[in-house]
């Protein structure tokens, strides 16, 4: 185990090494970059590559998951905000946000840090249906329901959009909501025979949602990915799904949950459009928000009910490499007491099954609603049928609907997060914020290690799962894995070269070891402290873990947490104040080799990269408003939501990264 200090030059060299753009190879007995020699990272850059093209590949940060105007549900809050906006914000420009309230003024809010990739996924269910409602001229425009959305737009964005807790939802979500948990959803009457209107409305978006993201494609300094989501609740159950495409090669029209109900109609219908009907077509489907999916997210079945056969989980492995597993509504990694007593899985937890639920403390979640759950559900179906369904990379996002992606800060987030955010006083909520509340969270980031800022560089790195999640920070995560690394590779100044010519990154699967050797699987971890935005220096780093699991001798799954790195110094912070003390570390690294490894066990492995603790968004809140939880009786009744037992044990947090898995197969991959 070794662990860097602000002095060390090992140290030093890994932020470089971390940090720089290409890495030129000279040939000496130092480097492996010798005559001829063929290794990715000796190869010249090709031509028209961008600037900071590296074959060691560079972390670009973004987000997949953001909703803007034309979307049904953020139009209804009062959003204003296309995906123009949204993309002059992701790039650093400001934002005018909507009042809170009457008696609120606008809000202009900017990005700390301008991100470097970014994708606009309105929701594809009534994307026509939003402008039959509130362009004149069609029949359905002077229906009931269009009358009540329109009037419904207008209360929000004339700020009179706060409720008190326990009002009723409009009718007009009512009517929505009802469609979207139907397993066989059909359109709404306004859309004329055949739905013809809605489908050409959809069309007119959706073609304006592509040349935005056209328009703001900046190859090698910011890339933006044409994409939808897929809305599907079947019985109140969230299996939505983002998609996104890798070029301006897309289908005419995004698939909605009413043109595909289940998620294998999605996938079927996402290869027969684009990988095999559309020249210059790719495409990834992406689940998020599995924690309110009641178990049904990562089930091992077909459609039908039927068992996976090979092909089935192989189809599904190659159409969703992904997972988000962190974004406002919460933490879909695990939960302590489902199939798990890790304690650092009491992380933004939200207390529900379903995601209109009320929350209750210690609601019983079924276990296949967790990522980790369904990566060790994936060992047992390779187990059993020779392919892994569930073979995930690890993404986050905010899911923000006020059109702000990567507005994570803990600082920001009840200006600019979630469904639309909170007013000052927090037990007054937006009308529809249902799903969210006091225990929402800023939500999280993607980290993709790419050649290059370009779509075909960073989707061929989500794809191969070169990938990490954030809970909105920005630390730099690398983890590899092989059989044969040096103890003290932490001091080479060519430790990335090193492991990416011996292992395989996150998301990649370990070969065979060398043939009649006795070896244990290695890995090599290495983090930098989160450098912060400009003028505020970024938390510094407490420990590394490696979460293992595998499928014994027996077919059943196992867990384990191993603290590889850091975990010695002490930190702590005020609740009163939010003042942090106490050590911390610039940069972590190690090699670390699974002491119970056992060859013929199928197994994953995941780094997990805590920071020092600080205040909770909620906390920083409500100590403004001057809450004092220990005297309870003095409590004004609109912050009592301050005291609530379903943050109680998450006013202090540790931000934290994920990377992807790394699978060890007994067979060669």
């Amino acid at each position: 185990m070794v662990a860097r200090s602000p002095v060390s030059s090992a140290g030093l060299l890994l932020a470089l090494v971390l940090s720089i753009g290409t890495i030129a190879c000279t040939k000496d007995q130092a480097n492996p970059c010798l005559e001829g020699s063929t290794a990715p990272e000796c190869v010249s850059a090709p031509p028209g590559a961008c600037p900071d093209f590296n074959p060691l590949r560079n972390p670009y940060v973004g987000e997949l998951h953001v909703h803007t105007a034309y979307s049904f549900d953020s139009a209804q809050a009062g959003v204003s905000a296309g995906p123009r906006d949204m993309y002059r914000f992701a790039r650093g420009q400001s934002l005018t946000l909507p009042p809170f309230a009457p008696e609120s003024a606008q809000r202009t809010t900017q990005l700390r840090r301008p991100m470097d990739f970014v994708a606009a996924t309105d929701h594809a269910e009534f994307l026509g249906e939003l402008r039959v409602c509130t362009v004149p001229g069609h029949p359905g425009f002077d229906s009931e329901f269009c009358a009540d959305y329109r009037e419904q737009i207008e209360t929000a964005r004339n700020a009179d959009r706060i409720a008190p807790p326990g009002s009723p939802l409009p009718d007009v979500f009512f009517e929505i909501g009802v469609l979207l948990i139907d397993p066989s959803p059909t359109r709404l009457s306004i859309c004329g025979t055949n739905d013809e209107d809605c489908i050409a409305e959809a069309s007119v978006l959706w073609d304006d949602e592509r040349a935005a993201a056209e328009e703001f494609y900046d190859r090698c300094t910011f890339t933006t990915f044409v994409g939808y989501e897929w809305t599907g609740n079947p019985g109140g159950n969230n299996i939505h799904r983002n998609v996104i495409f890798r070029t301006d090669a897309v289908p005419e029209l995004p698939m909605s949950y009413m043109d595909a109900p289940t998620p294998q109609a999605l996938w079927a219908s996402l290869e027969e459009q684009c990988l095999q009907g559309l020249a210059g077509c790719d495409v990834l489907s992406i689940p998020h928000s599995s924690n309110f999916s009641g178990g049904l997210m990562f089930e091992p079945v077909n459609a039908d009910g039927s068992a996976l056969s090979k092909e089935d989980a192989a189809f599904r492995a190659a159409m969703e490499p992904l997972v988000e597993i962190h974004q406002h509504k919460g933490n879909s990694e695990c939960k302590v007491g489902v199939l798990t007593n890790d304690e650092d899985c009491n992380f933004e937890t939200v207390e529900k099954v379903f995601i209109l639920d009320d929350p209750v403390p210690g609601v019983e979640v079924p276990p296949l609603s967790f990522a980790r759950n369904a990566l060790k559900e994936g060992l047992v179906q390779d187990e059993i049928i020779g392919a892994n369904p569930f073979k995930l990379g690890f993404v986050g996002a905010t899911d923000t609907h006020n059109a702000t992606p990567g507005a994570t800060h803990e600082g920001d987030y009840r200006n600019t997060g979630g469904l639309g955010g909170l007013d000052w006083e927090p037990s007054r909520l937006l009308f529809f914020l249902a799903a969210s509340g006091m225990e929402s969270n800023g939500g999280g980031l993607a980290v993709a290690w790419a050649e290059e800022n370009t779509r075909e560089s960073i989707f061929d790195a989500l794809k191969r799962r070169e990938v990490y999640a954030t809970s909105g920070t920005r630390p730099r995560l690398r983890f590899f894995g092989g059989w044969d690394m040096p103890s003290d590779l932490c001091d080479s100044h060519d430790m990335i070269q090193i492991v990416d010519q011996a292992g395989v990154p996150m998301g990649g699967t370990l070969p065979a070891p060398p043939a009649g050797a006795n070896r244990s699987a290695q890995f090599f971890v290495s983090a930098l402290q989160d450098p912060g935005p400009p003028g505020e220096p970024g938390t510094p780093l407490e420990r590394i873990q490696i979460i293992k699991g595998w499928v014994d001798a027996e077919g059943n799954a196992q867990e384990k947490v191993f603290n590889v790195a850091g975990g010695d110094r002490a930190a702590g912070v005020d609740v009163k104040t939010c003042e942090t003390s106490g050590d911390g570390y610039p940069s972590l690294c190690t090699v670390w080799t699974d002491p119970e490894f056992n060859p013929t066990e199928r197994a994953f492995y995941y780094a997990r990269v805590f920071e020092n603790p600080v205040c909770r968004w909620s906390t920083m809140l409500c100590n403004e408003l001057g809450v004092d939880c220990d005297d309870i009786g003095s409590v004004p009744q609109d912050f009592i939501d301050c005291c609530s037992p379903l943050i109680e044990d998450q006013r202090v947090i540790k931000e934290r990264a994920w990377s992807s898995p790394i699978w060890y197969r007994p067979e060669a991959p």
